[in-house]
């Protein structure tokens, strides 16, 4: 399966390759795009000393903490969100009598690799946030835990967000503001977000997981909002759960796809 990925991502890779003006042109333009969310960031700190009680050097901990997974998902995976143009196109029937999965396919569908852009701009971040911070060389065994809850979090989002279009069929933007909506609620600490949501993105959709509750611990921090200890641990078990939900909404959303119009 994996060597079927990156075979079909290559393919497009070279596609994007052919042009190589556009595809750099593309890839400062990612970075761009990715440098706004940063820069807003800068300019709050450049008028406080901390957010919720946050410095800058931890916010920006918990803005690449979530960037790194979400970007990596972004490259990945986000086409799966395409679902429903090629229901409308009737072009999912091709993609469901190939002997490759369906969800392999759309997820490397257009693979555009000049989005990696983005995730170098989130890792240059995460680095200097960590080098910038004063955090305990014992607590850092998280980072690639966060990074690995967080790939399984937004990878099941979009795969959710996907699910749903067989039944939703012309509402991409609303899958949207669960998967680039959650990745802007998580760029910030959680802190400054009513109680209720929170306990909705901590018990139900579980994005306080991806950078939140680990980054907590990572940084010797108390939650604001009196969560036990345990629960900064909690990652790698919420994860795989959305994780399942994700690939049974999936299959039935194909299950029940009945060609174009259905």
């Amino acid at each position: 399966m994996v060597r079927t990925y990156f075979l079909l991502a290559w393919t497009w890779t070279r596609a994007a390759a052919a042009y190589p003006v556009s595809f750099w042109l593309m890839t400062v333009l990612s970075l761009a795009v990715a440098a706004m969310d940063l820069g807003v960031i800068l300019v709050v700190f450049a008028n406080t000393t901390s957010l919720a009680g946050f410095s800058r050097e931890e916010v920006l901990f918990l803005y690449g903490a979530a960037s790194l997974p979400f970007t990596l998902c972004d490259l990945f995976v986000s086409n799966l969100d395409r679902v429903s143009r090629h229901i409308k196109d009737g072009t999912l029937d091709t993609f469901l009598i190939r002997p490759a999965g369906a969800w392999l396919q759309l997820a490397t569908d257009r693979f555009t690799p000049s989005r990696v852009g983005r995730v170098v701009q989130a890792a240059v971040v995460l680095v200097w946030a960590v080098a910038a911070l004063d955090i305990d060389p014992g607590r850092l065994w998280m980072l690639p835990v966060m990074t690995a809850t967080g790939l399984v979090v937004f990878t099941s989002l979009w795969t959710l967000a996907g699910a749903a279009q067989f039944a939703l069929t012309d509402a991409p933007e609303v899958v949207n503001a669960f998967t680039y909506g959650g990745h802007q609620l998580t760029q910030y600490p959680l802190a400054i977000y009513g109680r209720d949501l929170v306990r909705g993105v901590t018990y139900v959709l579980p994005l306080a997981f991806v950078n939140w509750q680990p980054g907590l611990y990572v940084l010797g921090r108390d939650d604001p909002f009196g969560t036990p200890e345990f629960m900064r641990f909690l990652g790698p078990v919420a994860a795989p759960a959305l994780a399942l939900l994700a690939a049974l909404a999936w299959r039935q959303g194909v299950r029940h796809y009945r060609s174009t119009g259905s």
